[in-house]
């Protein structure tokens, strides 16, 4: 067997999430982290610590390689996250269609710049609603002005 993956690492904790019977929140709360960060950094989006890497593995089981695998840096990027997943897709279909309007209202509020990715917060609650659950996705990034030079 070769040497396991970041991307690797990020399946076999899926696995073992799914085999323990665990949600991203208890994970997440057990280790004393955000929901979606953790979710995000467990499949590859962000880097883990030795000590996050050990208390997950210990958490679900992870055999030493995986554990290793989890610390490797990131893998980001084209290719990485399904874009035919119909909540990625709609998440595209969202930008396509309001990301100009985002874009103007941000420049009309604030000037010139953007929302960080970075210094970035997000948070994805359920809202019951009797004609149907709704998801609400709360993105929170720090404003990052262009600078002339």
């Amino acid at each position: 067997m070769g040497e396991l993956g970041r991307l690797d690492a990020g399946r076999a904790v899926v696995r073992a999430k799914r085999g323990k019977g665990l949600t991203w929140a208890a994970i997440a709360e057990e280790v004393g982290r955000g929901k979606v960060w953790v979710t995000a950094a467990l499949l590859g989006q962000h880097p883990v610590s030795a000590e996050l890497a050990e208390r997950v593995g210990k958490l679900l089981g992870l055999d030493g390689e995986v554990v290793e695998a989890l610390q490797l840096p990131p893998v980001r990027g084209a290719g990485v996250v399904d874009t035919s997943e119909p909540a990625v897709y709609r998440l595209e279909e969202i930008v396509q269609v309001y990301g100009s309007a985002i874009n103007e209202l941000i420049r009309e509020e604030f000037g010139d710049g953007i929302m960080s990715a970075i210094d970035f917060e997000m948070e994805l609650t359920r809202v019951a609603d009797p004609k149907g659950d709704r998801v609400v996705i709360t993105l929170n990034g720090k404003y990052l002005q262009y600078r002339e030079f």
